[in-house]
């Protein structure tokens, strides 16, 4: 239980400090970061290997979640808009 609290709080800090980066941060809320945190880590360990979701929260899995989500957004807001931004 507190493995997945850990998870869900990582991957909203991940989430938002993509949403910042991306400059989406006004459009979505803390649920949308925690998704977009989980499913940039899930994407960042499939590109990169090693993630928050393997359960073993280092800088260098903190990053590649943070480089997947940003990537995530990125996907999101060029199908959305027709622009990365």
């Amino acid at each position: 239980m507190v493995g997945f609290i850990v998870w869900l709080v990582i991957g909203g800090v991940v989430g938002w400090l993509a949403s910042i980066i991306m400059r989406t941060d006004a459009q979505q809320g803390i649920f949308l970061n925690i998704v977009v945190g989980i499913v940039g880590a899930f994407v960042g360990g499939l590109l990169f290997g090693g993630n928050i979701n393997s359960g073993v929260i280092t800088p260098m899995t903190f990053l590649v979640s943070l480089v997947g989500a940003v990537i995530l957004l990125a996907i999101v807001n060029l199908v959305r808009r027709g622009a990365v931004r």
